[in-house]
């Protein structure tokens, strides 16, 4: 079986959703769960509700609420005929009706706590899911609506709850396992999730990729896919490189990398459960499903496909907004603790570092946010002297062949040099598959635009 994990933009209109039944259709010999996300945008206006009416603003809430009931019921005419469009229809405005009820709640308390706004946010998932059953079996594709809160069982953390995996791995058994067992296609939610006593939890942003790598480890499935609506992994950003090419495969520590220094289609964090179980995860194009996506698998040398290994770099990512902090002191010389003091200062103020470079006598390193940074330099100073730089850009250069190929150092530097790019620190991964640059925010698209020529628009003899 496989797991389909379908994003906000790909269910967001009922032209979306009969791209979907299309999609599902297509690999239904496959045995799919389908796991959804509300319709795009509609998370967001569930909490733009909530907090409108805490802060006593009940006409913007309302407004709103009308709104987002409109366009689900316009979806649903436009998906469905008849009885099954007029069943559907009923059912969406009762949940409609329980939002209402949630608005004068939350207006009679006069607060809004974190299980309250869960149970609000949990509402676009529902929607999304019903609806796309519905159309699902009017398509004749037998499907069954499964709701995601009987299986993914949370701890209290409201907002951030966090996954029980043994006894989801029961409650999947039990429920999801009988569903495809009998052909018939189970459509569950993904952010959503319930503690023991049945209140309704989120597992944050994100949490529907989560959740569906979870299910996939769990039931054993050969494949999960994350359905966006990008091709895949590229070699760049294609809003500033338009020519950047689709990454074909990588391995989980490469999209690590490149998630934590910007790239944005996932988070690796999200699919672990399943890279654990090795199995592996295609991300694809629910507007271009004929594309073949990136597949991303726990290690490259596990692919069936040895021609897509050779590739030396896979992506060059980047992040702005970086400061660049820099310490020194003659104490550092020949002696012990002194990064022990330093890092104890970030941790004491619940800052994560991203890059780090050292000598003997000072120290660099970046931060990617300015929260609390004027009390961070007060510690520093007691023990150096400290200077700060704001203004600046990180540029990663990730690959797994990079660790094997002599000559790719020279080559970065050199293409930099010749677009009269400054770099103001280097950091090599202890993974050996990237390399930090930090360089002036202003010239991040003319390193990236230079890099990228360098290693995907040159003669490629350099990687054969």
């Amino acid at each position: 079986m496989i797991v389909m994990k379908f994003g906000g933009t790909s269910v967001e209109d009922a032209t979306a959703i009969r791209r979907v039944i299309d999609i599902v259709r297509r690999e239904r010999y496959r045995r799919p769960l389908v796991v959804v996300s509300a319709c795009a945008g509609v998370t967001n206006s569930l909490i733009k509700i909530a907090h409108a009416v805490r802060d006593g603003d009940q006409r913007l809430s309302l407004e709103v609420l009308e709104t987002l009931r409109s366009r689900h019921c316009q979806t649903a005419s436009d998906l469905l005929a008849g009885s099954g469009r007029d069943r559907v229809v009923n059912l969406l405005e009762g949940m409609f009706q329980e939002v209402r009820n949630l608005v004068r709640g939350v207006q009679l308390l006069g607060e809004l706590t974190n299980r309250s706004l869960d149970t609000f946010s949990s509402y676009g998932e529902r929607l999304s899911s019903l609806i796309i059953h519905a159309a699902m079996v009017e398509q004749n594709l037998p499907s069954q609506l499964v709701d995601a809160r009987e299986v993914m069982v949370t701890d209290r953390s409201y907002s951030a709850a966090q996954p029980i995996i043994g006894k989801i791995a029961e409650r999947a058994t039990k429920v999801f396992a009988p569903v495809i067992n009998a052909e018939i296609i189970p459509v569950t939610q993904g952010f959503i999730g319930a503690v023991d006593d049945g209140s309704t939890t989120t597992i944050g942003r994100g949490g529907s990729d989560l959740s569906a790598a979870i299910f996939g480890s769990v039931l054993g499935a050969e494949e999960i896919q994350i359905w966006t609506d990008v091709d895949g992994m590229m070699s760049a950003d294609p809003h500033i490189i338009p020519e950047a090419k689709l990454i074909n495969i990588m391995s989980f520590d490469e999209a690590s990398e490149l998630a934590y220094f910007g790239a944005k289609v996932l988070h690796p964090r999200t699919i672990l459960p399943a890279i654990e179980k090795k199995i592996p995860v295609r991300v694809l194009n629910s507007r271009r499903p004929k594309l073949n996506g990136t597949l991303i698998v726990h290690t490259l040398a596990e692919s069936a496909s040895p021609n897509l290994k050779g590739e030396v770099i896979k992506s060059i990512a980047f992040k702005k907004g970086i400061t660049v902090i820099n310490i020194s002191s003659s104490r550092m010389l020949m002696a012990h603790g002194f990064l022990a003091k330093l890092f104890s200062i970030f941790a004491d103020h619940e800052k994560s570092v991203d890059v780090v470079a050292t000598s003997e006598v000072s120290v660099s390193l970046t931060i990617d946010n300015e929260e609390n940074l004027s009390d961070i330099i007060r510690d520093m100073e007691k023990i150096g002297e400290t200077r700060v730089q704001q203004g600046k850009a990180i540029v990663c250069v990730v690959g797994e062949g990079m660790k094997h190929t002599p000559g790719i150092g020279a080559r970065i530097f050199s293409a930099l040099g010749k677009a009269h790019v400054n770099i103001e620190m280097v950091s090599e991964g202890a993974s050996e598959i990237n390399l930090t640059l930090v360089i002036d925010e202003q010239v991040v698209h003319n390193a990236v635009k230079a890099l990228h020529d360098e290693f995907f628009n040159s003669n490629q003899t350099h990687q054969d």
